[in-house]
């Protein structure tokens, strides 16, 4: 049903969760006081919410994206990657035009096309396979970075994870560039949909979670580190140096640690 009810918008997981940025940015700009760092000035606050997030993970997101590994194969889990990135191409496109990224915008544009055709709903990358067109996913606040927006303060947000007060921006473009609202029937179908993407991608990034919780570091602050770092990376199209981070020696420490 491409008609989005009040009740749909209002009730959604995202738009809860939305409601809980605008929240946190409010608290940032109130809140005072010590526990804070440069770039991070509402330091006890984020890290009440990374611990909120860290228990969902724990007793929730976990156990379900394990539940999941042992049911599924890794094509299985990659398909269903490949299917939710397809519906978030029309949103990339848009943010490729608005960085001026036209021919980008054109190829991701051939990658939606070919993918929900011969790919079968996005299921599978023949874009990538067969015509070399591997994709980049661009979204809203890489593309106010682009434009030189400050990224303000760090925030840590409800179930969103890492973020700064200038990357809030990008959930409510992507929710409406997303061909998934558009197309789900009603709230159950876009809520389970929403809930397998989650616990898939969950189950993908098990390796990255757990070099984060061994690493020798504050995992806290390597969050911190390692977003401003991605984020970086992402709005200069990879030309960017680690020196260029401010907590950079948390990176140093993660050389002498192996990889799980």
């Amino acid at each position: 049903m491409i008609n989005l009810s009040a009740d749909r918008q209002s009730h959604s997981p995202l738009g809860r969760a939305f409601i809980l940025l605008l929240l946190a940015l409010v608290l940032s700009g109130c809140a005072t006081g010590g526990g804070s760092s440069a770039g991070d000035p509402v330091e006890g606050f984020n890290r009440g919410v990374y611990d909120f997030n860290e228990g969902l993970d724990t007793y929730a997101l976990e156990p379900a994206s394990k539940g999941w590994t042992r049911v599924t194969s890794d094509g299985v889990r990659t398909s269903v990657d490949n299917f939710f990135t397809n519906l978030e191409a029309p949103g990339y496109v848009l943010n490729d035009l608005l960085q001026g990224k036209a021919v980008d915008a054109g190829r991701e544009t051939v990658r939606f096309v070919v993918n929900s055709t011969v790919g079968l709903l996005g299921l599978f990358d023949p874009a990538s396979a067969w015509l070399g067109l591997d994709g980049r996913a661009e979204d809203f606040g890489q593309t106010l970075g682009v434009w030189e927006v400050d990224s303000g303060p760090y925030l840590v947000l409800p179930l969103f994870g890492p973020s700064n007060a200038r990357d809030v921006t990008q959930y409510p473009v992507a929710y409406y560039t997303n061909v998934l609202t558009y197309v789900t029937l009603d709230s159950l179908t876009f809520g389970a949909l929403t809930a397998l993407n989650v616990v898939n991608t969950r189950a993908r990034l098990a390796g990255a979670a757990r070099f984060r919780d061994d690493a020798a570091v504050d995992p806290y602050v390597f969050s911190r580190s390692a977003y401003g770092q991605y984020r970086r990376d992402q709005i200069n199209d990879g030309e960017v140096s680690v020196e260029d981070d401010a907590y950079s020696d948390f990176f140093d420490d993660m050389e002498a640690e192996p990889a799980p």
